[in-house]
């Protein structure tokens, strides 16, 4: 037996806040275009989320994890916010940055000591506001650590992206989006773990063009600028 829903009901459901448990959640604020269309289906918002931080585990350092957002912060370069960069283990390779569209004037890399300072650097600028996005690679990081971050960027409305190792990775993270990266057929595999909604969670394929945005790090690494908690 089929019954009908109530026309006042019926208008409520259709609102856009009004989420179902088959959709993808919604966001609060934007969302940027990642540049792949592919993942921008999969992702709440139709891209990287603001005001939260994500974690991105990575099978081993240098298989195009930063070239992953090389087209988000092209496209944020162009505002008025600061692109933040702690901790790359890779030096980042500025004539290839800035060829893809990244405003180096507005680029910022901060080379740390320590994973305390380096949570600490990416907590403040997550929290300034006037950071687009902060990128950073802690060695290794903690649940109470994530939750800091997450807090800082509510407050900040930033972009916030965490890599880790996937071989250190805690079993759950308070991160709203995690994603395992990995390579397979020459391209970067990006495999959702979790995100805010439901739905299918597929592997997808993505070619990154890896290694145009990287240099390898030397021995002699210049430090470009050293960040402390105090």
């Amino acid at each position: 037996m089929f019954f009908s829903l109530p026309s006042a009901l019926q208008t409520l459901l259709q609102n856009p806040v009004i989420w179902r448990g088959n959709e993808q959640a919604r966001v609060q604020l934007p969302s940027i275009p990642t540049g792949f269309a592919e993942l921008d289906r999969e992702l709440p918002g139709g891209g990287w989320p603001r005001g939260v931080v994500s974690e991105l585990l990575t099978e081993r350092n240098g298989i195009g994890e930063l070239s992953l957002f090389v087209p988000a912060l092209a496209n944020l370069s162009r505002g008025d916010g600061w692109l933040m960069l702690i901790a790359p283990p890779w030096i980042p390779y500025a004539p290839a940055l800035a060829a893809r569209g990244i405003r180096l004037s507005k680029l910022v890399v901060v080379d740390t000591r320590s994973d305390k300072d380096t949570l600490w650097a990416a907590e403040q600028g997550l929290r300034a506001g006037n950071c687009s996005a902060v990128l950073a690679w802690p060695a290794a990081i903690n649940e109470r650590s994530l939750r800091r971050l997450q807090l800082a960027a509510e407050e900040g409305g930033s972009f916030g992206a965490m890599f880790g190792a996937a071989a250190r990775a805690a079993p759950s993270s308070p991160a709203p989006l995690r994603m395992q990266l990995g390579t397979r057929q020459n391209r970067l595999a990006v495999r959702i773990v979790k995100r805010r909604g439901s739905g299918r969670m597929p592997t997808l394929l993505l070619d990154v063009e890896r290694n145009r945005a990287v240099a390898p790090m030397h021995a002699s690494r210049f430090r470009l600028a050293h960040a402390g908690s105090g």
